[in-house]
């Protein structure tokens, strides 16, 4: 309440021992003071998975394709440029870009995908950590360099994907397949040293502990400290249906909105914090704003991951600014960068 750092022991104390009121409480009064307008952001936006085929077989995904499943796809530029002349024509400024790790496409595939979206004039969104260090794992390249020749191509700001849970121990179970903990976070290093801004996740409640989720926050916590390139914190409860760990429990809505809070509170130095609609709902969204969530996250013209999943709910923009409007707070439309839509339109 007095604007100081939890250190981890605190943090953990906290979880431990504060209500669900409690914790909501601190976390609005951080929310506050970091925001103190009442205003609740979102974007309009369309995640377009370029393709399913994947060498990673992920425990917690159900979108994924073996290389050799025959259902496995890539979609062409054409059916990608329709994509993005969709979400332009529903006032939409960026494409979140993320696939599967194809183990056949060379990195000039990538570049020539971006220099065809940037044609667009559309901010492109894309490619989360496994994904560039698949890519340059695949080229022989250095993270420092395939980060360069993508941002050259048309590649303006990266997603936090990837990030599951940032303990070894953890990844080992559910993605061992996948980059380490270690790399995810030197992938974050080099894009924010590039001038790149990025986001950061968390998909909880599976095999991890409480403490490796603190270890999650406090790994994001000391790499903002240097660099100050994460411009969100997203964390989301893992959705258990039709992956190889179904059958575990899903997260509740009060257990989504304890490590919502409990995030705003270990994240002194992110700045924004968004709910989580798309697995949770738009009550409990609404709900989420008082609990420490600034941004109303995006509308999600397109969505398929969690939705292979189970899970499917859907907003437009009308409904979003609705709901946000009804929970007290001023609805704006903003960029991936938080500049609201109206100020870079008077520029």
């Amino acid at each position: 309440m007095a604007g100081g750092r939890l250190s981890g022991e605190e943090a953990l104390r906290l979880f431990q021992r504060a209500d669900l009121l409690e914790l909501g409480l601190l976390a609005d009064a951080v929310r506050r003071r970091l925001h103190p307008e009442p205003v609740v952001t979102y974007v309009i936006d369309r995640n377009i998975n370029y393709t399913d085929i994947c060498i990673s077989g992920c425990k917690f995904c159900a979108f994924y394709k073996a290389p050799d499943d025959p259902a496995g796809s890539l979609l062409s530029f054409d059916e990608l440029g329709a994509k993005i002349d969709e979400t332009l024509e529903l006032g939409g400024t960026q494409i979140l870009l993320q696939g599967g790790l194809h183990p056949d496409l060379p990195l000039t595939y990538y570049e020539e995908l971006l220099c065809f979206m940037k044609r667009k004039s559309i901010h492109v969104h894309g490619f989360s950590p496994p994904e560039i260090r698949h890519f340059a794992d695949l080229s022989g390249l250095a993270i420092r360099e395939v980060l360069g020749r993508l941002r050259a191509a048309g590649l303006d700001s990266m997603p936090g994907g990837g990030a599951e849970i940032l303990v070894d121990r953890v990844r080992q179970q559910i993605s061992p397949r996948k980059c380490s903990a270690d790399q995810w976070l030197a992938v974050m290093e080099e894009a924010h040293g590039l001038g790149m801004r990025t986001t950061a996740t968390m998909m909880f409640g599976h095999v991890e502990t409480i403490e490796e989720r603190l270890e999650h926050l406090l790994r994001i916590r000391e790499l903002q400290d240097r660099t100050g390139g994460f411009t969100a914190f997203i964390p989301w409860p893992f959705q258990p249906d039709n992956t190889g760990l179904a059958g575990r429990p899903k997260t509740s809505g009060h257990g989504y909105l304890r490590m919502l809070a409990w995030s705003r509170l270990v994240l002194d130095n992110v700045p924004n914090l968004q709910a989580s609609w798309v697995t949770q709902g738009p009550k409990i969204a609404q709900v989420s704003l008082f609990f420490g969530a600034n941004d109303f996250g995006s509308t999600m013209i397109e969505e398929n991951v969690v939705a292979a999943a189970g899970v499917s709910f859907r907003l437009s923009e009308a409904e979003i600014r609705h709901l946000v409007r009804d929970a007290g707070f001023t609805p704006r439309q903003r960029l991936m960068d938080y500049t609201l839509v109206e100020d870079a339109e008077k520029r």
